[in-house]
């Protein structure tokens, strides 16, 4: 898993990466708690979508316009 995770962010800047990582180990986490709680699975990923969206918007931001 870690060498599939090192291939797809081989040449992004450390920044990215640092956010990219941030985001996998919150989301994953935040994904087991709110599933093992016994939460109905579309209220969870809807909860773990509406997170991702921050991520994607500080990586965003950080990055030049083509």
């Amino acid at each position: 898993e870690e060498r599939r995770y090192q291939m797809r962010v081989e040449g992004l800047p450390e920044d990215i990466r640092a956010i990219a990582w941030k985001a996998q180990v919150r989301l994953c986490q935040r994904y087991r708690l709110l599933a093992s709680t016994g939460k109905a699975l579309p209220k969870v990923i809807t909860a773990i979508a509406r997170e991702l969206v921050g991520f994607i918007w500080d990586i965003g931001r950080r990055i030049q316009p083509i």
